[in-house]
């Protein structure tokens, strides 16, 4: 799914969220929405998410044979993971899957093959029976995210996911969304952790509401002239 910004202004009370934004989003890529805490990132990925509105400019969702998609069947279409999943304490990991699976109407044949194969590429396997309650930050993580990937969305929009989590879990994370991205679903995911936006196929650099670059992380540095995303917002 591709997403097409114009223009895009919000104010949450008395700030200024986002200060007119245009950006695309092409189709089966990683973007990373960059920037320091306060930049605009949640509020971005809750108006492509559909559980905010722009206060003015418009949003455009296309498929990947760029037909327009309704503003309604992007959202059906859309996985988003919060920066804190609501997991249920007592509910193991195999019953929060079965939960949702209940809630996308998944057949039970399909849902079997799927929950296997997420909970095999995340390791979980073994802790498939352990309350949610009980896992560690990273688990945690990767059930939440499990969750959202048990429906196969065309758009996987994950905001921070890596906050709060070990070294060893953020590499595990990233791993499963490179498993995830490609020509049948496009990922966004914005994070502050400066290093990430390395990883990332495109990135889309915020602050304080305003969008100061939008390419490779190779075309953001050069555009500053720097080889350090940190120097970007020193110099902004």
């Amino acid at each position: 799914m591709q997403i097409e910004l114009s223009n895009l202004h919000k104010t949450l009370g008395k700030n200024h969220a986002l200060r007119g934004i245009t950006d695309i989003y092409e189709s089966g890529k990683v973007h990373g929405i960059i920037g320091p805490n306060g930049a605009g990132k949640t509020t971005l990925m809750r108006i492509m998410a559909g559980l905010l509105s722009p206060a003015e400019g418009s949003i455009a969702y296309r498929s990947k044979d760029d037909r327009p998609i309704s503003a309604g069947e992007a959202k059906l279409r859309t996985g988003y993971f919060p920066q804190e999943p609501s997991l249920y304490p007592d509910l193991s990991c195999h019953e929060h899957l079965r939960f949702f699976a209940e809630l996308y109407d998944m057949k039970e044949e399909h849902f079997k093959e799927k929950s296997e194969q997420l909970l095999k590429a995340t390791g979980m396997m073994p802790f498939r029976s352990r309350p949610a309650g009980k896992l560690s930050g990273g688990m945690y993580k990767k059930l939440g995210l499990m969750c959202v990937l048990l429906n196969s969305p065309a758009l996987l929009l994950l905001d921070e996911p890596t906050i709060g989590v070990d070294p060893v879990s953020r590499r595990e994370l990233w791993d499963i969304v490179y498993k995830s991205a490609g020509e049948n679903m496009t990922v966004i995911l914005s994070t502050s952790y400066m290093d990430e936006a390395e990883r990332c196929g495109k990135i889309h650099v915020l602050n304080e509401g305003r969008l100061i670059a939008s390419g490779t992380p190779q075309e953001a540095k050069r555009q500053f002239g720097t080889d350090k995303f940190e120097e970007i917002f020193l110099k902004n």
